[in-house]
């Protein structure tokens, strides 16, 4: 009988003891599954969200609003020279005469990359009417990073490498991305931050493409 009510003893320590450590393995696979799952939404949010670039040193709120309010649109886009991932100089004013979207950009920034393949789509489609691309990388990538990026996106519009000078004359280009879409006559039609819709970029380029064109040049078309 003793033998038989130490057994008994031992079997209920050990479903006992089973209990706790289901429950324990309950809890820690509880624990990794919720913070899997708040790195999942960490990241899915980060992919979506407008970057925005590091402020410069001494840069307060004050001097960001300011900027915000120094829009381009109807004004002429600041002329610049940068170099080509070739290695070549390449300047707006090349372009004098053609519709021009100029893109600031980065390895880094996920709706960069998500919008290029679009630019290269309209590159393509509407290049006939002299629409170019010129996209501006605006990190601290080197060359190579930048190249191979570039290649995985899958875009040949020119992508120039900055000398942080141009940006500024941009009004400081606080958010990445960021589209400057400028006419023939050199004017900025639209300025957009962040990532914008297909439709919209299109658009956008519609309307740059028709911006400044004389009656005979559209009556060419």
């Amino acid at each position: 009988m003793r033998a038989g009510r130490i057994s008994n003893q031992v079997k209920r320590n050990a479903l006992v003891l089973g209990v706790m450590i289901v429950g324990i393995s309950l809890m820690l696979w509880a624990g990794w599954h919720n913070l899997r799952q708040r790195r999942i939404a960490m990241q899915a949010a980060e992919a979506n969200h407008v970057v925005l670039t590091p402020a410069q040193s001494g840069q307060n709120d004050d001097a960001q609003q300011e900027d915000e309010g120094k829009r381009l649109e109807g004004k002429a886009a600041p002329g610049f020279t940068l170099t080509n991932l070739d290695g070549k100089k390449v300047s707006l004013a090349d372009y004098k005469g053609r519709p021009v979207l100029v893109n600031f950009w980065a390895t880094w920034c996920a709706p960069c990359k998500l919008e290029m393949p679009w630019f290269e789509q309209f590159r393509q489609q509407y290049k006939g009417q002299g629409f170019e691309i010129l996209g501006i990388a605006e990190d601290d990538a080197s060359k190579d990073e930048i190249e191979k990026s570039v290649k995985k996106i899958g875009v040949s519009y020119p992508i120039l490498l900055t000398d942080g000078k141009v940006a500024p004359k941009y009004g400081g280009v606080d958010y990445l991305p960021m589209s400057f879409f400028i006419d023939r006559n050199g004017v900025v039609v639209e300025e957009t931050a962040g990532l914008a819709s297909k439709d919209e970029i299109e658009a956008n380029i519609k309307k740059t493409i028709s911006s400044g064109m004389t009656a005979s040049s559209k009556g060419g078309e």
